[in-house]
C-alpha cells in the first residue's frame, strides 16, 4: 500500500523449490462449505510460501518470513563445517525467509537452518534482522549487511540456544545440563527451551535481544527470555528467563521502551506488563533457569472494559502491542499501545497516570487488529507529516462487516493537538 497514492499491490511471493511440490501448513479440501460451497481459498492452489510477518528494512525492501523449501539442507546438521551448526545443529526448519524490492519487483529468497514466524530489526551497523521460530526455542539472525555484500545465505546467519548461567561463572561452556534435566549438575550451565513468539532487539544494544514464551502444555503463565549474544557468538551467548507474574498469562506481543525496558502484550489476561531488568538482585547462578528470581522487576496494568463473569479479569483480547519510542502519534515519548483485537481499538497507556486513551475504529464492524507500527514521513509537518498504521487482521475477512467479498483494510491514525489544529 502506498500511503500517499492509496494504491495498493499484490506480489506472490516465490519459493525455491518447485511450489507444487512445497507442503502447505493449510489443509486440503474437506466437505463443501455452507458459506463458500465447493470454493477452496486455502490449500493447492494456494501458493506454499505462507508469509507471515513482512517488516520493511531502513533502505525500503521488504523482508518477509516466507516457507522456500521443504527438506532442511546438510550444512544444518552437525556435520557441517557451518560454525553455528557445529555449536548447535538444526535439523527443522518449516519457514525461511525472502526480501523483495519494490524498485525491481524481484524476490530474494534465503533458506534458513531455523524457523521463522515474526522478525525485528536491530539498530546496529549491521542491520541485524532478529527472528523468532513460534515452535522452537531458537532466536535467530540474519546479517543483512553481510547478505547484501555477499548474498551468501551460510556466511549471513547465525543462532543461539537458551542457556542459562547457572553455575555463575559469567559465561556459557559445553556440557550443560539438557532442558528440563531431573538431576542437573550444579557445576554446569542449564539448558531451556522457551518456545518464541515474538523478538524485539534492545534499542541501544544490537547484541541484545529479548523474546516472549507464551507458555505451552500446562504452563500459561509464560515467558521473557533475553540473550546477550556477546563478542564472539555463538561460544558468547547468554541467556536469562523470567517468568511472568502470577496471574498473568500468555505474552504474545513484545516491544520495547527507548529505556530498554520490554513491554509484553498479555493475550489471555489482558493486560501490559513491563519488565525492568535494573530492578534484578540476581541475574545468574543456581536456580535462575526456575525465571523466578526477580519478582520486583514486573509491574502491570490491565485494560479497562467489560470483564469475564465475576472475575477481575478483562474480556479483550491483546494479541499484540508496540511501544511509540518517537512519539509518532503525538500522545508522548514511549507510549505503550495494545492492539484491543476484541475491542475494535488500538489502547494507549499513559504508564504515569494508569490513563487509557481508545482509538476506536466504529465501521466497518470487525477491526480485529493483530499489529501496529509508526511512521514519520515529514517531521517538520507536526501531526500531518505522521501517522499510526494497523490493518483488519483477521485471517477470515469475509467475517468482518461487509460479508463475502470484503477485502483487508489498512487503517490509519492521526492525532492532533487540538480539536481546531489545521
Amino acid at each position: 500500500v502506498d500511503p500517499v497514492t492509496n494504491d495498493n499491490y499484490k506480489y506472490v511471493i516465490p519459493t525455491r523449490q518447485d511450489a507444487r511440490e512445497v507442503s502447505s501448513r493449510f489443509p486440503a479440501p474437506g466437505n463443501p462449505s455452507n458459506f463458500w460451497g465447493d470454493q477452496h481459498l486455502w490449500g493447492p492452489d494456494y501458493h506454499p510460501s505462507d508469509p507471515h510477518n513482512p517488516m520493511i528494512g531502513p533502505d525500503g525492501r521488504v523482508w518477509n518470513t516466507s516457507k522456500i523449501r521443504n527438506q532442511q539442507p546438510a550444512w544444518c546438521g552437525a556435520d557441517s563445517d557451518h560454525p553455528y551448526a557445529q555449536y548447535y545443529p538444526l535439523t527443522f526448519s518449516n519457514r525461511q525467509a525472502s526480501v523483495f524490492d519494490p524498485a525491481t519487483g524481484k524476490f530474494d529468497l534465503i533458506d534458513t537452518c531455523f524457523a521463522t514466524h515474526h522478525l525485528q530489526f536491530a539498530n546496529d551497523p549491521q542491520n541485524t534482522l532478529y527472528f523468532n521460530e513460534l515452535l522452537g526455542p531458537m532466536f535467530g539472525w540474519i546479517d543483512t549487511r553481510v547478505w547484501d555484500q555477499t548474498k551468501d545465505e551460510q556466511l549471513a546467519q547465525g543462532w543461539c540456544p537458551q542457556v542459562i548461567d547457572t553455575n555463575g561463572d559469567g559465561r556459557i561452556t559445553k556440557p550443560w545440563n539438557p532442558a528440563d534435566s531431573e538431576n542437573p549438575d550444579p557445576n554446569l550451565d542449564t539448558e531451556v527451551r522457551k518456545n518464541l513468539y515474538t523478538v524485539i532487539p534492545d534499542p541501544v544494544d544490537g547484541n541484545i535481544v529479548w523474546g516472549a514464551s507464551e507458555g505451552r502444555n500446562g504452563d500459561e503463565r509464560g515467558w521473557l527470555v533475553r540473550l546477550d549474544r556477546g563478542d564472539n557468538p555463538p561460544e558468547t551467548c547468554i541467556a536469562e528467563v523470567y517468568q511472568v507474574p502470577e496471574g498473568s498469562l500468555n505474552p504474545r506481543g513484545v516491544d520495547i521502551d527507548s529505556k530498554g525496558n520490554p513491554w509484553l502484550a498479555m493475550a489471555a489476561s489482558s493486560e501490559w506488563l513491563r519488565f525492568d531488568r535494573s530492578k534484578c538482585d540476581v541475574l545468574n547462578g543456581p536456580g535462575t533457569d526456575q525465571g523466578t528470581h526477580c519478582e520486583a522487576g514486573w509491574e502491570g496494568w490491565k485494560t479497562p472494559g467489560p470483564r469475564i463473569g465475576n472475575t477481575d479479569m478483562p474480556a479483550d483480547f491483546h494479541y499484540f502491542g508496540w511501544v511509540d519510542q518517537h512519539n509518532v502519534i503525538g500522545l508522548g515519548k514511549d507510549t505503550p499501545i495494545l492492539t484491543g483485537s476484541n475491542s475494535d481499538a488500538l489502547i494507549a497507556l499513559d504508564p504515569e497516570s494508569g490513563e487509557w486513551t481508545y482509538l476506536r475504529v466504529p465501521y466497518p464492524l470487525g477491526f480485529y487488529q493483530r499489529g501496529l507500527d509508526g511512521r514519520i514521513d515529514d517531521p517538520t509537518q507536526g501531526w500531518k507529516g505522521r501517522a499510526l498504521y494497523s490493518n483488519y487482521g483477521t485471517h477470515l475477512v469475509w467475517h468482518t462487516e461487509g460479508g463475502k467479498g470484503t477485502a483487508g483494510k489498512v487503517v490509519k491514525f492521526q492525532v492532533r493537538e487540538n480539536p481546531l489544529q489545521h
